[in-house]
């Protein structure tokens, strides 16, 4: 009994000690091919496997897009689930299991891709590339 004690006593002082560590990688400034921006930014999270994007349209891309679909907003933002795989980090499939895509980012690198895939076919392109990139690590 007293060892028992003794172990409760020795896990109450080391645990207030423990940080709790978590990644954020925030990309910002990114360009786009097809689209123009007053702000384009990924956030990264790490901890809870999160990505968040925040965008605002330019007024003539936001023009572009508003003809076709009377849903879309000159700014935005989308979050989805994240992992890591092979030191790349990748959203959770989007679409069906024959056709589906995935927003694919290497581990500090500025560039963003998108990964398509078709009946087990593979494509990579480059969708942007980022000015700045911002690593935290936050510890509570």
């Amino acid at each position: 009994m007293k060892e028992i004690k003794i172990l409760i006593s020795l896990c109450l002082l080391i645990l207030p000690f423990q940080n709790l560590r978590s990644e954020i990688i925030i990309l910002s400034a990114c360009d786009d091919k097809q689209d123009e921006f007053l702000k384009n930014e990924y956030i990264l999270n790490l901890n809870e496997l999160i990505m968040t994007r925040n965008y605002v349209y330019k007024e003539k891309t936001y023009k572009k897009y508003k003809l076709t679909d009377l849903s879309v907003k000159k700014s935005n933002t989308y979050v989805r689930n994240i992992y890591e795989e092979d030191g790349n980090i990748l959203t959770h499939k989007h679409g069906y299991p024959q056709f589906y895509t995935q927003i694919l980012f290497e581990k500090g690198k500025q560039e963003i891709f998108i990964k398509t895939v078709l009946n087990d076919e593979e494509g990579i392109s480059k969708i942007s590339t980022c000015e700045k990139i911002e690593k935290f690590d936050n510890e509570s």
